[in-house]
Formats: C-alpha cells, structure tokens, sequence
C-alpha cells in the first residue's frame, strides 16, 4: 500500500517510528545511528527510513510542522503500515522557567488549543497522554544516563506566532513547555489503540528569549535521539 503522503509499501517500515518534525532531523537520524538503511519515503521531502539499530529494524520519519501535519503522517502509520509504536523527537520552548535550554522533556500529557479532537464527538474535553509503559521506560533510560529530563504537561498549540504573547495562563498551571504536535500524536494513537510518546529538547526559552540557531536544531538533540533509539529496539 502507498498512500498520497507516502511511498512506502508493505514490510517498509519497523513496527516503531521515530518521528521529528524536520525531516532533514530523520535523515541525521538514519545516517549516524542506524545501519543497512532504506529510503521508503520522500514524498513532499518528508524522508522516511527504516535500518537497524543495534541489529533491531526501527524506522525514523518527518511529520512536518502543526497537528495538521502530524495528524496526517501518524494517522497512516498507525493505521495502514499497521505501525505500533510512534515516539515524537521534537523540541519546544520552555514556558517555566526552571526548565532549561537543551533540557529534555517527556510529555505525560498534552494541553491544547487546538480542535483536534472534534472529529470524535467527545461528549466532554479529552485528556491526550501518552503511553505509560513507554513514558516509564524512557524515563529509565535517561536516569541510566545521567540526562537532566522533566516529566509532565506540555502544551500542543497552534499558534507559533501567538498575538496574545507569552502563555502566562499555561504556566500558572505547571505547563512545562509549549509545542505544535503532541495532542494529535496522543488522540490518533488512542483511537487507533496504538501507543505514542514525545520526547523533547528544549531550544528556546519563553521566559528569558534564549534560543538555539536552526542548524542546531536539526544535529544537536543527540542526547534525545539516544534515548528514543534505546526506547525503540527495548519494545
């Protein structure tokens, strides 16, 4: 099967996917840390490659910018590649301000302004998570380490350039850190029965307008990386 986002056919891609928003992170990914490594995807430049890491096949794909796009891409993953396991390697900007640049950040659960969750007809307001069994194992991961990490609500917006300014409400209420994607991750995941985690690095602070160059951003998140990696090949 091929769909119009993806070139991929059946047997293409691992059971997990790590999934930055750049696809040209993907290729970092697949060119440093994997092994015996396919290009299924390049569809709208959105790379997509499955190897071996550690002799275990993992795939890595780019899910582009907003819930829209996420949306989109893990929609398909999970339900039609039959894919398992989708761990979101992003990063966001710190909204409190013990969190730090180059900090990691594993979403527990995932705020949003977005209407995402519409299409389901929810007769209340949906709480996004994320799997625990994968939260609980990239957290161990990180302590074995040594890594400085955060666990607990991230906000999934869709706004970047938000004309309200900073999210002082968000932060009033533990918010640690704000991004575009993870609320959808969480809602296709939990329709599709299917488990999800985002990992984070923060490059830029909110509270003190500190921020990373873009090239950074794309080759500099190594310390994530790893710990997807090691989460991906441990399920």
């Amino acid at each position: 099967m091929t769909t119009t986002h993806n070139a991929a056919k059946p047997g293409d891609i691992a059971k997990t996917v790590l999934m930055p928003g750049d696809p040209l992170r993907a290729k970092f990914v697949a060119e440093n840390y994997l092994t015996d490594v396919k290009c299924y995807n390049e569809v709208r430049g959105m790379y997509g490659y499955t190897g071996l890491y550690q002799g275990k096949p993992v795939s890595v794909q780019g899910h582009g910018m907003g819930m829209p796009s996420i949306g989109i891409y893990t929609y398909e993953l999970y339900n039609m590649y039959d894919v398992d396991n989708i761990i979101r390697i992003g990063s966001a900007g710190a909204i409190r301000s013990d969190v730090k640049i180059m900090d990691l950040v594993f979403g527990m659960g995932a705020c949003t302004d977005s209407n995402y969750a519409y299409q389901y007809g929810m007769p209340g307001t949906y709480a996004p998570i994320a799997t625990y069994e994968l939260l609980a194992k990239a957290v161990e991961i990180a302590e074995k380490k040594g890594q400085k990490y955060f666990v607990g609500n991230v906000l999934s917006s869709d706004l970047f350039y938000n004309a309200m300014g900073k999210p002082k409400a968000w932060e009033e209420m533990g918010v640690l850190a704000v991004e575009m994607e993870a609320a959808a991750l969480y809602l296709n995941a939990a329709k599709a029965k299917k488990n999800a985690l985002c990992i984070l690095t923060i490059s830029d602070e909110l509270h003190s307008g500190k921020e990373l160059p873009p090239h950074e951003r794309q080759v500099s998140f190594t310390q994530m990386m790893e710990v997807a990696l090691e989460l991906a090949i441990s399920l």
